[in-house]
């Protein structure tokens, strides 16, 4: 017998759960992609990315997943030969990086282990010692789905400006945008790429970027730059050319609809929101030691609130995972690169509420029952103890408002 009948869950990392607004917002017949209300759709969007990257400069809509925000950064800002410094955290930097190779940029790698955040004396030190300023830019990811992690972007450019180097501040948001804070301007990104099918909460298939003054400047003398990823073409009048060739409406719709949904709930509540899921889902793995489980971010102050990523030896991540699927309904992520087979990765962004977290985590509780592992908290209770003291905390302060 199963009990997976019924409406499945998938808490991979992305693409996340799609609200019923969104979903219904997409649900309308095409539009004039030249004049009319297309060209509100598409302004209404571009406002609210500035928002939620925290920036007055110029924004970007692809369609695109992440990695053609990737392709269309790398482009839009350099010629063949320059030089780039990648900083590791587990798996998405380094294919920014390999991705960079293959355009022809010379990539140097400033290795890091999976298990924390980027080691920022590091990153000092290797400024300090590139004296001819060789180095163009920085890339980074704020968090890795791979490892869990999530990297202080303001530190990032302490660092650089400690250093007294001037290479561009180039950082994947893909898996953090809407989950957590992100202060462009603030913390003096140059560059910024996301994607839709994340904390955006809709469906994959646009990428986005932000691009500060200084990047646009640099972005007029390079030499790998190509018509559909051209920011000059995509900056024209005509609406047509904002994505250069017709726009994937049914997409906006959808992103339109998220947007609006963040802002009524508004961007404060949002991070808290996502904190408190997060808090609760390290409640259940902390109760999963007795059985084995590990974190795979070491720091606790340096694990993401978009997606938890946590070890079992043996082949128990992957039983797990399968049990949650087969018998539950419940699809968890495996993990990558280094970390394939050991891990155990629950995507807890976007469209998540408290049941949503507590069915997925007491779908795992049932799994390790069902191998035998006696414990003397179940990750459901633990999380739910968690939630509860964050219900009393917002309880109080509505009170007091």
């Amino acid at each position: 017998m199963t009990l997976a009948n019924g409406r499945e869950f998938v808490l991979i990392p992305g693409p996340s759960i799609l609200p019923d607004r969104v979903l219904n917002a997409m649900h309308r017949a095409a539009m004039d992609i030249y004049a009319g209300p297309m060209l509100g759709v598409t302004d209404d969007c571009q406002h609210g990315l500035k928002r939620i990257f925290g920036t007055d400069g110029d924004t970007y809509i692809y369609a695109s997943n992440g990695h053609g925000t990737w392709e269309a950064s790398l482009t839009n800002l350099f010629s063949k030969g320059e030089k780039i410094l990648v900083l590791e955290s587990g798996r998405f930097a380094t294919g920014w990086g390999e991705m960079a190779t293959m355009l022809g940029l010379d990539v140097e790698v400033l290795a890091c282990d999976w298990h924390s955040a980027i080691d920022l004396d590091r990153l000092e030190e290797r400024l300090r010692n590139d004296r001819e300023q060789a180095i163009s830019a920085i890339l980074a990811v704020q968090v890795d789905t791979a490892s869990g992690v999530v990297n202080d972007i303001g530190a990032l450019r302490k660092a650089t400006d400690a250093a007294g180097h001037g290479a561009l501040l180039m950082i994947d948001a893909v898996a953090s945008l809407a989950t957590m804070p992100f202060d462009f301007d603030g913390w003096g990104v140059d560059v910024a790429v996301s994607g839709s099918q994340k904390g955006l909460m809709s469906p994959a298939g646009l990428g986005f970027v932000a691009v500060s003054a200084r990047a646009k400047d640099k972005h007029r003398q390079a030499g790998l730059r190509t018509p559909y990823w051209d920011w000059t073409a995509r900056d024209g009048k005509v609406h047509y050319q904002k994505y250069c060739g017709t726009p994937p409406e049914q997409l906006l719709f959808g992103l339109q609809e998220a947007l609006k949904m963040i802002f009524e709930e508004g961007l404060p509540s949002v991070f808290r929101r996502h904190e408190a899921i997060a808090d609760a889902t390290r409640a259940a793995i902390a109760a999963w030691e007795a059985a084995g489980a590990t974190f795979n971010i070491r720091e606790p102050a340096s694990r993401s609130n978009s997606v938890s990523v946590f070890c079992f030896e043996d082949d128990l991540a992957t039983r797990i995972i399968d049990y949650c699927k087969v018998n539950c309904g419940v699809t968890l992520g495996g993990g990558l690169g280094q970390l394939v087979d050991q891990t155990i990765r629950i995507g807890h962004m976007g469209h998540v509420n408290p049941p949503t977290i507590l069915g997925c985590l007491g779908s795992i509780d049932m799994a390790l029952a069902s191998m035998g592992k006696q414990l003397p908290q179940t990750g459901v209770g633990a999380a739910s103890m968690a939630l509860g003291r964050y219900a009393a905390e917002t309880s109080h302060a509505q009170a007091q408002a």
